[in-house]
């Protein structure tokens, strides 16, 4: 018999914990079992895979390369385990499931809020969890499960055969300042102009960030002496309003801000763009809630063209 089919959930568990702590005695007491009954169970499995999945060290266990990619699809189960429970729950109280949606950079500002407001619409009693992270740490969240839907760059990639992408847009970043800047005032503006100020920048790695340390290269500048760095997007749209600094954003976040005359675009252009791109597990297409938040944020991206 294949040996998968002699695993059971609390198997799982076990593997967990002792991925977890590394020492049998305290995964033993965690999972209220006995040392011996458990270190018979590993010993049993490592011989039903054929590999050792756990180096012995006198100070505990240290998971081998098969250790580490049994734990990893174990990981992935519990996730799975984990969204079946939740989603149940939240149909079984009136709702309409539960979706998980990750994001990174500007797409916080535009995107994926107003594609929130668009599921709500559709599916009031659906569960919205939103989750903005690094690039990393999403495509980490989709591969485990852990996450059904990233909005984020294009850049971004997984080897998961599960994992689906589809461009969401291109388009360029601008200058931005507050409205009553003192930028504004003059008659002309240039690359001396702005970075005379002190800037809030997009952190290293972000989308937006990458695209605007091109465009300096670009012109033959150098990155401004004096800024702030952060992923995220509230502090710095609060940081733009209440100071006289200068910051980054992509076309859609700019035209927002300024229809909400928050911010305004400094016509300085910067001639590189950024790619934004939907990410999503294909096995969790047929749930009512994820299948609405796909079309809700594509539909986003049709209505709100970059311009």
């Amino acid at each position: 018999m294949d040996w998968t089919h002699r695993l059971r959930l609390r198997n799982l568990q076990m593997l967990l914990s002792l991925a977890q702590t590394g020492n049998m005695s305290h995964s033993a007491e965690a999972l209220h079992t006995t040392q011996p009954g458990l270190s018979k169970w590993l010993k049993d499995l490592e011989a039903d895979v054929g590999m050792v999945l756990f180096e012995r060290h006198a100070r505990g266990l240290r998971p081998t390369a098969a250790g580490e990619a049994l734990i990893a699809h174990a990981r992935r189960i519990q996730a799975h385990l984990d969204t079946a429970r939740d989603d149940m729950f939240r149909m079984r109280e009136e709702g309409a499931g539960l979706v998980t949606i990750g994001f990174a950079g500007a797409s916080s500002v535009d995107t994926v809020p107003m594609a929130v407001l668009k599921i709500v619409e559709k599916l009031p009693r659906a569960h919205i969890q939103l989750s903005e992270n690094k690039v990393e740490a999403l495509m980490d969240g989709l591969s485990t499960g852990l996450t059904d839907i990233v909005v984020g760059p294009s850049e971004m990639s997984s080897p998961d055969p599960l994992i689906r992408s589809e461009l969401l847009y291109v388009e360029p970043i601008h200058l931005v300042a507050r409205t009553d800047h003192p930028i504004f005032l003059l008659q002309t503006m240039g690359w001396p102009d702005v970075l005379g100020y002190p800037w809030a920048l997009w952190a290293k790695g972000t989308p937006v960030r990458t695209a605007f340390d091109r465009a300096l290269v670009k012109a033959g500048q150098v990155p401004p002496a004096h800024y702030v760095e952060s992923n995220a997007a509230t502090l710095t749209t609060t940081l733009l309003l209440n100071s006289d600094m200068i910051g980054v954003t992509s076309r859609r976040p700019a035209l927002r801000y300024r229809r909400l005359n928050l911010l305004a675009v400094i016509p300085v252009p910067l001639q590189v763009s950024v790619s934004i791109t939907l990410y999503w597990r294909k096995d969790a297409e047929d749930r009512r809630a994820v299948r609405t938040a796909l079309d809700a944020i594509r539909e986003v991206v049709q209505e709100s063209p970059a311009g």
